[in-house]
């Protein structure tokens, strides 16, 4: 069973330095629990270890919490092996954006996942940008289909 990191938590052990790192890079504010949705679908790898920016209960009238948050983040999408980009309706997503130009299209060294929700607004500029920055990057859309990339790519 895949290890599954929460924001703002941290666990560490061996097990979790010996497994692929994955980040959940993808909307949250206005979007729907998608997080949720893929965890459900990769959860039983045993050499994985997923986290999950997405908390239950953001503290919002908590000062400290947003730089919490962009520090956590920040730390795992530097040390991931793997990062997905997922793109969800209901929000154009800025900071996805963001973190698919710092972490992934400008970053070769990174194996990155790029799954867009149908019904995302942006969705023609993702794909022009991850055209010209890198080719070869598998664009899904579907969480199915974005599972079964994870998958492949721990088979590796």
């Amino acid at each position: 069973m895949a290890h599954i990191i929460t924001a703002p938590n941290e666990k560490h052990n061996l097990s979790i330095y010996h497994s692929q790192k994955l980040f959940l890079a993808g909307g949250i504010t206005n979007c729907p629990d998608w997080q949720s949705e893929l965890i459900e679908l990769i959860k039983h790898h045993d050499n994985l270890t997923i986290y999950n920016p997405r908390r239950k209960n953001f503290p919002i009238h908590n000062p400290n919490a947003c730089e919490e948050q962009i520090v956590w983040e920040y730390r795992h999408l530097t040390t991931a092996d793997i990062i997905t980009f997922w793109f969800s309706r209901g929000s154009p997503n800025p900071i996805v954006l963001y973190e698919l130009g710092r972490y992934g299209l400008s970053n070769y060294d990174k194996r990155i996942i790029i799954g867009i929700d149908p019904e995302y607004e942006r969705k023609r500029d993702v794909e022009i940008q991850t055209s010209l920055s890198r080719k070869s990057t598998p664009i899904v859309y579907s969480l199915e289909e974005l599972a079964d990339v994870i998958d492949e790519y721990l088979k590796w």
